[in-house]
């Protein structure tokens, strides 16, 4: 019978970051540094993993303070109403470090569920104080309009100021214990 190992997320050396089409030209990109959150992990029985997270919405940061203040507006996040982004698990599948990672996304108050794929989790390694340390990386794109984020502004040259499709990118260290 094997046992899951507990890791907490190292926030020091943890991201959530994100990239948007912007004017239909280009990508901007941007990350929050406040994250945090729990991965509990069965090596001898993967399916019965659990995965949970909590991001802070305010710490959002793409290196211009008006588009900032602008993605933490009503029009956007609505980081007074809504200051925390969450994922729960609910069913992981794969194997061989590639896996499926299903579970609850909340974002702006609406909950959908999407599929993370998850590369890892890497070997562990003992840092300097004699922490275990593990890490992983998981991607998945989501549509900003199905979580209520449908601002948006009519191109004179056709097109759009903000795409829609959103790919979030999470690389997490993770400390055992």
């Amino acid at each position: 019978m094997s046992q899951s190992v507990k890791y907490t997320i190292d926030p020091a050396h943890s991201t959530a970051g994100f990239k948007v089409r912007h004017l239909m030209v280009s990508n901007v990109r941007g990350e929050f540094s406040g994250i945090a959150g729990t991965v509990e992990f069965d090596p001898g029985a993967p399916e019965n993993s659990r995965v949970e997270a909590h991001i802070d919405a305010t710490t959002i940061h793409t290196r211009d303070d008006q588009r900032d203040a602008h993605l933490k507006s009503a029009d956007f996040l609505d980081v007074a109403k809504f200051p925390e982004i969450t994922f729960v698990s609910r069913k992981i599948s794969g194997g061989g470090g590639e896996w499926k990672v299903t579970g609850d996304l909340t974002i702006h108050g609406v909950t959908r569920e999407v599929t993370l794929d998850v590369e890892g989790p890497a070997p562990e390694a003992k840092d300097p104080w004699g922490n275990m340390k593990t890490g992983a990386t998981a991607v998945t794109k989501i549509s900003r309009k199905d979580f209520g984020m449908e601002f948006n502004m009519v191109l004179e040259t056709g097109g759009v100021m903000v795409g829609d499709e959103i790919t979030i990118t999470l690389e997490v260290e993770l400390l055992r214990g």
